[in-house]
């Protein structure tokens, strides 16, 4: 199983912060907050990984990450993306790297306090389509929202300005190979992205999407100066550190 990271963006919402280094690159208490993934996918037992990133800041992922030798990692590979074309399109980029492999895509500003190994077990025995992650939220109105009835999801919305639900999916996807061809039906939303929430919705229209509950804290370290504080004392008190 391959592992995908997701580091790109502009961190427009973090600003002045990321005027010169890409947010993935931000102090999470005493790591860069990309560590935090890529931890999460080595500690699963997936080690064969695949950095995507952009924009100026790219060469000091590889100064800073160069082959994973600080994750136990005797390679890793990297992928760049040009512009600002979505989750979906920089996922495409790792078209070539997965081959018909699954894979497990995180993105790089997501921590969660028991890592993701279970989900990716579970994952491994289903044969095929897709599995996501599912987090109650207090601002549902800020993700992309799943309806769950009788255990089952019944739709994805991003975005909804009057939310049914609560349940929010957290950047952490687990796909069949055939993701690729369905990146390559998309045409961009409103925003001018292709949207990972319309890859979802795809496997969810087959009856391929399954999902679990994130249990424990889930953190989206990179979405706001609020978030960035906030997964900084969360992780240091997670690490024994009086505040």
């Amino acid at each position: 199983m391959k592992g995908i990271v997701l580091a790109g963006g502009l961190g427009s919402r973090l600003r002045p912060l990321t005027q010169i280094t890409n947010k993935h690159l931000l102090p999470v208490y005493n790591k860069p907050m990309v560590y935090y993934p890529l931890q999460m996918l080595v500690d699963a037992g997936i080690t064969d990984i695949m950095l995507v990133t952009g924009g100026n800041s790219a060469g000091d992922f590889l100064r800073l990450i160069r082959n994973g030798e600080d994750f136990g990692l005797s390679r890793i590979n990297y992928a760049y993306q040009t512009g600002e074309g979505g989750i979906a399109e920089a996922l495409g980029l790792a078209r070539d790297f997965v081959g018909n492999d699954r894979m497990v895509v995180v993105l790089g500003d997501n921590i969660l306090q028991y890592g993701i190994k279970q989900a990716v077990a579970t994952f491994a025995k289903q044969l095929s389509g897709a599995h996501i992650l599912l987090k109650e939220v207090d601002h549902p109105q800020e993700y992309g929202i799943a309806e769950v009835e009788d255990q089952h999801i019944r739709r994805i919305i991003e975005k909804p300005k009057q939310p049914s639900s609560n349940l929010a999916v957290i950047g952490v996807y687990m796909y069949c190979a055939d993701v690729f061809d369905i990146i390559a039906t998309l045409t961009p939303s409103r925003r001018g992205e292709l949207e990972i929430t319309d890859v979802n919705n795809a496997y969810l229209q087959r009856g391929e999407l399954t999902y679990d509950l994130v249990e424990g804290w889930w953190l989206d370290a990179g979405e706001n100066h609020a978030s960035l504080l906030r997964a900084n004392l969360t992780v240091a008190r997670e690490q024994g550190v009086e505040l």
